[in-house]
C-alpha cells in the first residue's frame, strides 16, 4: 500500500510522525492509502521553510509572479482529466464532477492572474502645500490553509493563488480523506516555476491544525468545513493575533413558489440535492414548498430522485456516487432514521442501496423525506449526503421567516417567475448567497464567497477582492519633499492641509 508523504520545500518528505491515516476507496470500501499525520514538529518544519521562502518572494515582482501563475494556469487545465479521476478515486464524486470541481478552481487562478491591477494603490496629489499621500498593500507572511474533504482541489484553489500571488507564502493542510490530488498540484506549481518553500503541503488531522493555529509565525488562517470546526479555528487562532477566515456549515434551503415552472425547477432540486452525493456546502438540503403545490412538487421529485443512476465515479454512467467514508454512511442512514421515527415521511428511500460489483462501497442512494419540521433532528443537523427533506410553508413570507429563523446563513434559492417576489426574498432572507432560478448560487471568483450566522465565523469572505484584502495590509505614505531655502518652521500644534 502506497503511503502519502508531505511535501516541504520542493519535495516530499515523510516527516517525524509514526502515526498514519486510511484513505479509502469510496466505491469499493477498501483501503488504497495510508497519509502521513504531521506532528508538531513537522508543522514547525513546513513554516520555517516557507518563512525562509518568504523573505525573496514577497519581493519578487508583479512580472515574476504572474509568469508564474500564467504556466501554473497552463499545467492544471492540461491535467484537469487527471486531477480529476485522482478526486473521484479518493472523494468518490463521478468524474464528470470532479472536472466541473477543477474548472471552478481555475477560475481562481485566472482571477489571481490579474493581481497586478488588483493591487494598485492610491496616489492623492498636494494634499496639503508640497504633501503627497500614496498607498499600496504588502503581503502578510507565512499563511495557512486548511481544506475539507468535499472539494479537495476547488477550496484549496480559493485560498492559495490569491495568497501566493500577492506575495505570501502557503502551507496547505488538506483533509486527510483524500489528500493525493494536493501533492500533484504543489508538483505542477514547481513546474511553473515556484521557488522551492513558496507552497507547501503538510498532512495530518487536529493535532497538525492546532499547531497550525498556534503557530507565531503563521500570519493567517483560511478554512472552509463544519461550523463546529470553524467555531474552534477562528476563537484559537485569533487568540494568538492572526487573521482569520472560517466558513462553517450549511442548511441551504429553496424555496419553490407555486407559480414556478415545475420540471424546471425539479431538475434542478436534483442536480442541487444529490450532485456529489450531497457533500457540497452549497447543496440544496431543504425544499421549502410554498402554498397548494406542494404535493406535486414532491410527486416529480419522488420520480426524478427514484431515477437517479448511482455507482462508482469512475463509471461514465453514473450521476452520483458514493459518500466518502463508512462514518459518513453511517452517520447520514442515522439522521433519516430520526426523521422516519419523528413522523417523516420517507417519499423516496436510500438506504440499504446495493450497487452490484460494489456492494462494500459506502453508497446511500438519493432520499426524500417529506413532511419534515423544523423541530425535527434531520431539519436541523447539517447532513451532508444525498437527503433532500422537504418542508411546507403557506406563503412566501412564511418561507423566508422558515430560512431566516435557522441558524445558518450559507446559501438559499427561490424559484419563481414573479420579479416582485424573487425581489423581495432577496431582500429579506439573512443569508450571503441568493441565487434567483439558480439552486447553487457559487459566486464567480472575481466575487468572493461567504455566508452569514453560523455559515462564517471572521470578518472577510473567501477569495474574489475580500479574497485579496484578506491576504495583505495597506501602508499610507505621507510624503514631503520641501526646498531647504524656503522651508517654513515646525509647528507643535496637529498637522492640518494648508
Amino acid at each position: 500500500m502506497r503511503t502519502i508523504e508531505h511535501w516541504i520545500g520542493g519535495k516530499l518528505t515523510p516527516g517525524t510522525s509514526t502515526r498514519h491515516g486510511t484513505v479509502w476507496n469510496p466505491a469499493t470500501g477498501q483501503p488504497q492509502a495510508q497519509v502521513v499525520l504531521a506532528t508538531r514538529r513537522d508543522v514547525d518544519n513546513a513554516v520555517r521553510v516557507a518563512a525562509d521562502a518568504f523573505a525573496e518572494w514577497s519581493q519578487s515582482s508583479l512580472s515574476a509572479r504572474t509568469k508564474v501563475l500564467f504556466a501554473f494556469r497552463e499545467l492544471v487545465n492540461a491535467r484537469m482529466d487527471e486531477l480529476a479521476e485522482i478526486i473521484s478515486d479518493e472523494h468518490g464524486k463521478v468524474v464528470s464532477d470532479a472536472r466541473g470541481e477543477v474548472r471552478r478552481g481555475l477560475d481562481v487562478v485566472e482571477f489571481a492572474c490579474g493581481i497586478p491591477q488588483l493591487l494598485k494603490g492610491d496616489y492623492s496629489d498636494q494634499v496639503s502645500t508640497g504633501v503627497d499621500v500614496f498607498s499600496f498593500r504588502e503581503p502578510l507572511g507565512v499563511v495557512a490553509g486548511i481544506a475539507p474533504f468535499n472539494f479537495p482541489v476547488m477550496v484549496p484553489m480559493w485560498m492559495y493563488p490569491i495568497g501566493i500571488s500577492c506575495g505570501n507564502t502557503f502551507v496547505l493542510k488538506p483533509s486527510e480523506r483524500d489528500p493525493s490530488a494536493s501533492l500533484l498540484v504543489a508538483r505542477l506549481w514547481a513546474e511553473a516555476g515556484l521557488p522551492d518553500g513558496v507552497f507547501n503541503v503538510v498532512h495530518g488531522d487536529a493535532e497538525s491544525v492546532d499547531a497550525l493555529l498556534d503557530h507565531p509565525d503563521v500570519a493567517a488562517v483560511s478554512f472552509v468545513g463544519s461550523t463546529p470546526v470553524a467555531r474552534h479555528i477562528h476563537a484559537r487562532a485569533t487568540a494568538t493575533g492572526k487573521r482569520v477566515q472560517a466558513l462553517g456549515g450549511a442548511k441551504n434551503h429553496a424555496i419553490v413558489i407555486p407559480d414556478a415552472d415545475l420540471d424546471f425547477a425539479s431538475d434542478h432540486l436534483m442536480a442541487a440535492a444529490f450532485g456529489s452525493a450531497g457533500e457540497r456546502c452549497m447543496a440544496i438540503s431543504a425544499a421549502v414548498a410554498v402554498g397548494a403545490g406542494a404535493d406535486a412538487l414532491v410527486e416529480v421529485v419522488r420520480q426524478k430522485a427514484s431515477a437517479i443512476r448511482v455507482g462508482p465515479g469512475r463509471d461514465a454512467a453514473s450521476e452520483m456516487g458514493p459518500v466518502v467514508t463508512q462514518a459518513a454512511k453511517d452517520r447520514i442512514v442515522g439522521l433519516i432514521d430520526s426523521g422516519e421515527r419523528s413522523g417523516a415521511r420517507i417519499a423516496v428511500d436510500g438506504r440499504g442501496l446495493v450497487v452490484p460489483g460494489h456492494e462494500s462501497g459506502f453508497f446511500v442512494g438519493p432520499t426524500v423525506i417529506d413532511q419534515v419540521t423544523p423541530e425535527m433532528e434531520v431539519y436541523r443537523e447539517e447532513i451532508f449526503g444525498p437527503v433532500l427533506c422537504v418542508l411546507r410553508a403557506d406563503d412566501v413570507d412564511s418561507a423566508i421567516r422558515l430560512i431566516n429563523a435557522n441558524s445558518y446563513g450559507n446559501g438559499t434559492a427561490i424559484f419563481t417567475s414573479s420579479g416582485e417576489i424573487a425581489r423581495r426574498f432577496q431582500r429579506s432572507v439573512k443569508v450571503g448567497m441568493i441565487g434567483i432560478n439558480v439552486p447553487i448560487p457559487v459566486p464567480m471568483a472575481y466575487y468572493s464567497f461567504g455566508g452569514w450566522k453560523d455559515s462564517l465565523f471572521g470578518e472577510r469572505h473567501i477569495h474574489g477582492p475580500e479574497g485579496v484584502s484578506f491576504y495583505t495590509r495597506a501602508k499610507v505614505v505621507t510624503t514631503r519633499w520641501p526646498n531647504v531655502e524656503h522651508a517654513t518652521g515646525a509647528s507643535y500644534h496637529f498637522p492640518t492641509a494648508v
